[in-house]
């Protein structure tokens, strides 16, 4: 921060008289070293934050436009880089960026940026970055409230609920406890991490607030109470994996889809209570699965979803490529280095209807109409 010495007014004056002519600049000049003033810098010649770069790194999993329509992408161990049309600038923990993994970016309506990282979240208010002070306490964790304007944060995946941010205070909350909880330790009774750990967060039409977990399924908040789903078929693969629920996504239609497109879900508005744990009310029916020559094979799990203008679905698998679901059937996109299959992350529409990938090992894809290509933003 500058600093500027004092100079009585009285002094002024009496040089102003002596000298018509001198100003700032030459008062400056002219004075003795103990006197001297630092020099201005016009705030457009300040010294910004970010290195101006001339391309991105391979793992680039998070794309986010903001109300401005810069481009911002975070999700590898780098940073987050800022693209305005014209330049390609890398904020690092040294520009005051909390963690260089950034898992996730949003803007509140105010036009400041989020990045939610593994150690904290970063507010950027196009000037400086700041680190959210967080409210862990006993009493926090109980805090679980519900508006328009809340920023919800997932803040790794080692915790046992998610952070919500109002403005002004960010809360840690914990989940209340699932029945399923019990029958996740009796099978892994020394697991290293926490079942509540969340991979996802999505809003949905009505404002209610979805948690895609690692083993203990879905959780939703509707500002009232907190209800819970789990299906097997959700979270765990054929091949016995634990996939955990890392995508979900509202259709045109409303219903719901959570991970592949072996069902769809109509959730209704009652909940149901079984021994002590509220349970989401629902009816599903057979959804939509690839077809490969005119046979059904297997059902794809998805890392991430959205909807394009037109209402269909565009889903991302880790290894085989992107799907659309376009009502009818499911269109393969595989993406493709080479001979080299892209690991992919995320999918992400941008404020024009463009749709974007994020990926593990070929940075940022963009769909052209036809095919996904690689971006270079120069």
């Amino acid at each position: 921060m500058l600093k500027f010495k004092i100079i009585p007014i009285a002094f002024l004056f009496f040089m102003l008289i002596l000298n018509p002519s001198c100003n700032w600049q030459n008062l400056a000049s002219t004075s003795t070293d103990s006197e001297r003033l630092p020099s201005i810098i016009p705030s457009e010649q300040a010294k910004r934050l970010g290195t101006t770069v001339s391309k991105m790194g391979k793992k680039v999993m998070v794309i986010f436009q903001d109300k401005k329509n810069n481009f911002w992408f975070g999700g590898n161990d780098k940073g987050v880089y800022k693209y305005d049309g014209k330049s390609l600038v890398l904020f690092t923990k040294k520009d005051g960026l909390c963690n260089n993994s950034v898992l996730g970016i949003q803007e509140d309506k105010f036009g400041n940026i989020y990045f939610d990282t593994s150690t904290g979240v970063s507010k950027f208010d196009g000037q400086k970055f700041t680190t959210l002070d967080i409210i862990d306490n006993k009493h926090s964790k109980s805090k679980w409230k519900l508006t328009a304007d809340d920023l919800w944060f997932r803040m790794g995946g080692g915790k046992n609920g998610p952070y919500r941010y109002d403005g002004k205070l960010l809360y840690y909350l914990e989940f209340p406890k699932t029945n399923q909880v019990e029958a996740f330790y009796s099978t892994y009774p020394n697991a290293s991490y926490s079942p509540y750990g969340i991979y996802t967060i999505y809003k949905d039409s009505q404002g209610f607030i979805w948690f895609g977990t690692a083993s203990l399924g879905l959780c939703r908040y509707d500002g009232q109470s907190i209800n819970w789903y789990y299906e097997k078929q959700l979270t765990e693969t054929p091949s016995g994996g634990d996939f955990g629920i890392r995508s979900i996504i509202e259709d045109k239609e409303g219903y719901f889809w959570f991970c592949n497109t072996r069902y769809r879900y109509e959730i209704l508005s009652n909940t149901i209570e079984e021994n002590g744990t509220n349970y989401i009310n629902y009816e599903k029916e057979d959804g939509i699965g690839y077809s490969n020559g005119g046979s059904k094979i297997d059902f794809p799990y998805f890392m991430s979803m959205t909807t394009d203008n037109n209402g269909d679905l565009w889903m991302v698998t880790y290894n085989d490529g992107v799907y659309q679901n376009n009502g009818e059937r499911l269109i393969h996109y595989p993406i493709k280095n080479g001979d080299t299959d892209v690991l992919l992350f995320s999918i992400y529409k941008d404020n024009q209807g463009v749709l974007w990938l994020g990926t593990h090992n070929a940075s940022v894809l963009k769909f052209n109409g036809k095919i996904f290509e690689p971006f270079s933003p120069f």
